[in-house]
C-alpha cells in the first residue's frame, strides 16, 4: 500500500516550504518517524519525519524547489517492492495530463463571436478563464500579500514562478525593485506631447531620469573566482533585510552604559544561580528585564504600523537574535515581562541551544514585538542593527568590557576608575517614533542597568 508524503503546514502563517535536502534516495528503506527530508520556510528550518515505514519509490520535487503546503512531495511503498513504485508513478501521471488539456479549450472561444446573437455570452466565457488564472496567482503566502498591500501591488497582475503560477517573495520583491525603473518608461509618453508646446525643455529632461533608475548590471565572476549558490536561509535573510530598509525610516542612537553593578551582582550569584536553576547566569537576563520595563513605560516601542494605524501590542514578546554557523535566526521569548531573571535566563538559553540544533518550532520564531541582538559576544563595540519587521525598534548590545572611566566623587573631585562598560545602540522607525522618545527610552534602560536594582 502506497503512502503519500506531503509538505507539512509548519505554522499558521506559513504557506510554502523549500526542500533543502533529501535524506533518503529513491529505493531506500525508511522507518516511520525517521527523518526523510529537510525544509526551510519563512520562519524556521526543520527535518520532516516519514509518516510511515516503507521504501521511497518516488520523489516529485528536487532539492531547492519551493512547494505549497499539503502538496505531495514523495511516495512511500509499504511493501517495498519495485513494481509498486511503477504503479505509483503511473497513478500520478494522469493528473498532469488532465491539467494540461484545460488550456487547449482556450482557442474554442472563436465560435462564440461567429454567431452575432451569442456575442454577449462570449465575454463571460473569456472572463471565466482569467479569473481562474488570477485566483492561482493571487493565492500566495500572507507575507507576500502583506508586501503587496504595503506597496500597492496587484498580485494578480504578476507572473508568478511558484507552483501553479503562485507569486513568491522573490517575485514580489523583484517587481518592487524594478518598479522605479519601469515607471519612467510608462510616463515618458506624456512628456512626449509637451515638446509640441515647449520643444526644448521636455526633451532635455525626459532622458535624464531613465539612466539613473536603471539597475546596475550584476557582477560577473572572473577567472579564479569561486561561485557559491545562496542557501535558502541566506536568501530569506537578504529579502527580509532589504524589505526592512525599504519599509522603515531607520535612525540609530548610541548610549554608553555602566554595567559594573550588574557585573558584581552576576558574579555574586553565579554559582548559586546555576545550582538553583541549572542554567548559566549571563548579562542578557538583566538587559531583558530592563527592556521589559522600558517597553511598558514607552509602549510605542512595542507597537506595529498597519497602513495609517499604529497597533500597540498587549504582550511583550522579546526576539533574541541567535547567530548560527549557517545564518541567523530570531527565536522569541513570549510574554517576557511575566518572567523573572531566572525565567528569562532559562528561556533564553533553551531557545539558543535548540536554535543551534534545528529543534525550534515555527511558533517560537514568530510574534516578536521587540528584538535584542548581541554582537558584543563577538567583540563588536556597537553597530546599527536593522529593524526586524513588522517591529518598530531593535536594540544592539556591544561588548561588555572593563574600561577606564572618569568618575566624580561625592566631594566633586574627578578620578579614574576601572568599570564594566558597554555601548547600546537603538535603531528605531522614525515614521512613528521621534528622536526624543528614543533618547528617553534608552536613557531609562541605562538608569535601570546602572542602578543594579534586580532580584536574582
Amino acid at each position: 500500500m502506497s503512502t503519500e508524503v506531503v509538505m507539512p503546514q509548519m505554522g499558521e502563517s506559513i504557506a510554502e516550504g523549500t526542500i533543502t535536502k533529501w535524506l533518503k534516495k529513491v529505493g531506500e528503506r525508511v522507518e516511520r518517524d525517521e527523518p526523510l527530508f529537510e525544509i526551510s520556510t519563512d520562519k524556521v528550518d526543520a527535518e520532516i519525519p516519514s509518516p510511515a515505514a516503507g521504501t521511497l519509490t518516488e520523489v516529485r520535487f528536487k532539492e531547492g524547489d519551493t512547494v505549497e503546503v499539503n502538496t505531495v512531495v514523495a511516495v512511500l511503498d509499504g511493501d517495498g517492492a519495485g513494481p509498486s513504485a511503477e504503479k505509483s508513478v503511473k497513478s500520478v501521471s494522469p493528473p498532469p495530463v488532465a491539467v494540461e488539456p484545460p488550456p487547449a479549450p482556450a482557442p474554442t472561444p472563436p465560435p462564440a463571436p461567429a454567431a452575432p446573437p451569442a456575442a454577449p455570452l462570449a465575454p463571460p466565457a473569456q472572463s471565466a478563464e482569467p479569473t481562474v488564472e488570477d485566483l492561482r496567482r493571487t493565492k500566495s503566502s500572507p507575507l507576500v500579500r502583506k508586501i503587496a498591500q504595503e506597496h500597492g501591488v496587484d498580485i494578480s497582475k504578476l507572473e508568478g514562478t511558484g507552483v501553479s503560477g503562485r507569486v513568491t517573495k522573490n517575485d514580489i520583491l523583484s517587481y518592487i525593485e524594478s518598479g522605479p525603473a519601469t515607471a519612467p518608461a510608462t510616463r515618458q509618453p506624456e512628456p512626449a506631447r509637451a515638446p509640441e508646446a515647449a520643444p526644448s525643455a521636455p526633451p532635455a529632461r525626459a532622458p535624464q531620469p531613465a539612466p539613473v533608475e536603471l539597475p546596475a548590471p550584476p557582477p560577473r565572476p572572473q577567472l579564479g573566482d569561486r561561485v557559491e549558490q545562496m542557501s535558502v536561509m541566506r536568501k530569506k535573510i537578504a529579502e527580509h533585510m532589504v524589505l526592512s530598509r525599504r519599509t522603515s525610516a531607520h535612525v540609530t542612537t548610541v548610549y554608553e552604559i555602566d554595567m559594573t553593578r550588574v557585573a558584581k551582582l552576576r558574579e555574586q550569584h553565579r554559582d548559586s544561580f546555576y545550582e538553583r536553576t541549572g542554567t548559566k547566569l549571563t548579562f542578557m537576563p538583566f538587559i531583558f528585564e530592563a527592556v521589559n520595563k522600558a517597553l511598558r513605560k514607552f509602549p510605542i516601542f512595542n507597537a506595529q504600523v498597519s497602513g495609517e494605524q499604529i497597533i500597540y501590542k498587549q504582550d511583550i514578546n522579546l526576539g533574541m537574535a541567535v547567530a548560527l554557523d549557517w545564518g541567523l535566526i530570531v527565536p522569541v521569548i513570549k510574554r517576557a515581562d511575566d518572567l523573572s531573571i531566572s525565567g528569562l535566563a532559562r528561556a533564553a538559553n533553551d531557545l539558543a541551544d535548540r536554535a543551534r540544533t534545528r529543534q525550534l518550532k515555527p511558533d517560537e520564531v514568530t510574534g516578536g514585538t521587540f528584538t535584542i541582538t548581541n554582537p558584543g559576544v563577538f567583540g563588536g563595540l556597537f553597530g546599527t542593527p536593522i529593524i526586524n519587521q513588522p517591529q518598530l525598534a531593535i536594540l544592539g548590545v556591544g561588548k561588555i568590557e572593563k574600561r577606564p572611566k572618569v568618575m566624580t566623587s561625592a566631594d566633586g573631585d574627578d578620578f579614574l576608575a576601572i568599570r564594566w562598560m558597554a555601548y547600546f545602540a537603538l535603531s528605531f522607525d522614525h515614521r512613528v517614533i521621534d528622536g526624543a522618545d528614543a533618547e528617553r527610552f534608552l536613557a531609562f534602560v541605562k538608569d535601570q542597568l546602572e542602578s543594579g536594582d534586580f532580584s536574582v
